[in-house]
């Protein structure tokens, strides 16, 4: 599967400027996609224990919750940025409203 990706480019995505706000990220690191997710397999641990490889696991545990995390801290901000303009546009709105009625009379 690896081979296919390499070979298609499809794993290869273009380099994106920093916006403003955003978290630092190298421009080698590509954040997880949630097919990467779900078709990924751990290897076995060697002969004499049981189960998956614990570091493997760790590692692609840490790798998951820091894209979560940065995902959860966007929509956070994205949120604030929401609350704060829709405040801004209930003041406008009121600001208007109020020369509407005044220029009335």
């Amino acid at each position: 599967m690896r081979a296919l990706l390499r070979r298609t480019g499809r794993n290869q995505r273009p380099i994106r400027t920093r916006a403003p706000g955003a978290n630092y990220r190298s421009s080698a690191y590509l954040p997880l996609l949630p097919w990467q997710v779900r078709e990924r397999r751990f290897r076995w641990t060697r002969l004499g224990r049981r189960g998956l490889d614990p570091d493997e696991v760790r590692t692609f545990l840490d790798r998951v919750a820091g894209d979560l995390a940065a995902v959860h801290d966007a929509l956070r901000e994205s949120r604030l940025e929401t609350a704060r303009i829709k405040e801004a546009l209930r003041r406008w709105q009121s600001e208007q409203a109020q020369r509407d009625q005044a220029a009335r009379r």
